[in-house]
């Protein structure tokens, strides 16, 4: 069987399982977000942390629980990784320094999982466990509360209440992200990924010597950090580890965990409106944007020109050959496009283009399908800019769902895209001005610009893949690249949740004949052609100073 055939039967077998989850996922999740029974756990959850969770919430209350909240998670893992050296498991791991520990602290509550360490000499079985493992659950459960909280802004009327912001935390960990990682951690297993506590020891090699490894709770945080898009690996090669990935098919089977829930939800989104057609629009948009994507990067890294490609049969450069160019292309596209960040190939020794897919991806707001929570509402925030741009084409006053979009709601939309590109741009454009951020490149010219640019991308849109080449373990960018998870993350849900809030309070407008069928194909057409130009506007400059001028000059 041909490499490109072979990539092509792996991307149309993970369509296939991914339509199969679609429809008794995002039903599930429906319920989950919609009962008003608790379960017995949840309640000696709530009780144990005070909380009511029959107490609805208006947007700046809800905001407060997510920022009290994500603010204690960033103090407890920073305080674990400076304490590591005095607690049990610590496999004899010093602790972190300040610099790396704020980091690290403020990448895997944030969603981001930027790893500026390699985990296997870095990490203790206590970190790893209690710390790493436990933000993937929250942080991701977060995500998905304040995306509800969106729905139910668009859902509800004459009201200023979005829910309780504990009780939509607990069921998405208790209802949703735990029962599938208990699932999804038993095939993993079966593939051959490692779960125990294993102290350090050597390992015989082929050709003779010995290599010390550690074990770990590998499987039980493989499964989450793909499942919540969050994307920390327990090793520093992360998915392209074979304790991590063994095969072709738990390769597979983790790009299927990266995307379920977050395509799923638009059928969440669609059932918590009363009307799944909305769901299927949003899809469409998302599913369209992916597959174009993973068919560009299956393109570019197949069929890259010159004699040494012609003879590999492609761009193979860091590419796992347990994969190939198939699995590793379809990986690449939905860990960035996603906000996952896992790799299972060297994302630096992509084509020039290929390298440039992967950036734009990030760039696009990782809404295609996102991350779990975060890729629905910034979907759900393009489609109201969408609904703006075609009221402008009209002359008449935009609606979405039944909710006009005034001044203040496109005011927030707006903030909302700006502030990401915002952070981006502006620590580039720092970092290149100083001497000392550009001695921690590899690379001069475009390639090295790339570096940087795809650092800064892949943190304040919470992705955390890495482009490799960039030596990031330094405090300026420990503590820029922090900086930017940290607001990449925060300040766009304030928007997302004020927004969601001005929604709530709204009374419903009747349909007319004029009012834009948002269920329909062309406002599928609208929304993604709106992203791309948005996206295209914004970013070009940069990418064309990097990875396009990289790619036209090979």
């Amino acid at each position: 069987m041909s490499p490109v055939l072979a990539g092509v039967l792996q991307l149309l077998a993970l369509t296939a399982a991914l339509a199969l989850a679609y429809r008794p996922l995002g039903d599930h999740m429906a319920r989950v977000y919609t009962s008003t029974k608790h379960l017995r756990v949840e309640k000696w959850m709530y009780k144990a942390i005070g909380a009511d969770p029959d107490a609805e919430m208006r947007w700046t209350a809800y905001l407060r629980g997510v920022l009290a909240f994500s603010g204690a998670g960033v103090l407890f893992l920073y305080l674990l990784q400076r304490l590591q050296g005095s607690l049990p498991g610590s496999l004899g791991f010093r602790a972190i320094d300040p610099d790396q520990a704020f980091n690290t602290a403020a990448s895997f509550v944030a969603n981001t999982n930027w790893q500026s360490y390699s985990g296997e000499q870095a990490m203790g079985h206590v970190v790893q466990t209690a710390g790493l493992a436990v933000q993937n659950f929250v942080s991701a459960a977060v995500g998905i509360a304040v995306a509800v909280a969106l729905v139910r802004g668009f859902a509800r009327s004459r009201t200023g209440e979005l829910g309780n912001f504990w009780a939509d935390l607990v069921r998405g960990v208790v209802r949703i992200l735990l029962p599938i990682s208990v699932l999804g951690a038993l095939v993993l297993v079966a593939c051959g990924v490692l779960q125990n506590f294993s102290g350090i020891h050597g390992v015989g090699q082929f050709l003779g010597g010995t290599q010390l490894w550690n074990g770990g709770a590998i499987a039980t945080q493989e499964v989450i950090k793909l499942l919540g898009t969050n994307g920390g690996g327990y090793f520093n090669a992360n998915s392209a580890h074979p304790f991590e990935n063994p095969g072709p098919f738990s390769n597979l089977f983790e790009v299927f965990l990266i995307l379920v829930i977050p395509f799923a939800l638009t059928r969440t989104f669609g059932k918590m409106v009363g009307s799944v057609r909305q769901g299927y629009a949003i899809l469409a948009t998302m599913a369209t944007i992916w597959l174009g994507f993973t068919a560009l990067m299956m393109w570019t890294e197949f069929h890259h020109g010159g004699p040494a490609f012609d003879l590999a049969g492609g761009a193979t450069e860091g590419k796992e050959t347990r994969f190939g160019i198939g699995g590793s292309s379809i990986f690449a596209v939905a860990t960035t496009l996603t906000s996952t960040g896992a790799v299972n190939s060297f994302h630096s020794s992509y084509t020039g283009f290929g390298g440039g897919i992967e950036l734009l991806g990030m760039q696009l707001g990782e809404i295609a399908p996102g991350g779990v929570g975060s890729g629905l509402y910034g979907m759900l925030v393009m489609a109201v800019i969408a609904v703006f741009i075609a009221g402008l084409m009209v002359g008449r006053t935009p609606e979405y769902l039944g909710k006009k979009i005034g001044t203040r709601e496109i005011k927030l939309a707006a903030c909302y895209i700006l502030i990401t590109p915002a952070l981006v741009l502006g620590f580039t454009a720092v970092s290149m001005a100083l001497p000392t951020p550009k001695d921690s490149m590899l690379n001069s010219g475009a390639h090295g610009f790339s570096e940087v640019l795809y650092a800064f991308t892949s943190g304040a849109n919470n992705n955390g893949s890495a482009f490799g080449g960039l030596s990031a373990d330094t405090t300026w960018f420990n503590t820029t690249i922090g900086l930017a998870m940290l607001l990449g993350r925060f300040l766009p849900m304030v928007f997302v949740l004020a927004l969601a809030g001005s929604l709530a309070g709204q009374t419903p407008v009747p349909k007319t004949a004029g009012t834009l069928r948002t269920e329909k194909p062309l406002f599928t057409g609208l929304l993604t052609g709106a992203i791309m130009i948005i996206t295209g506007l914004t970013y070009f400059p940069a990418l064309a100073l990097g990875p396009l001028a990289e790619g036209l000059a090979s």
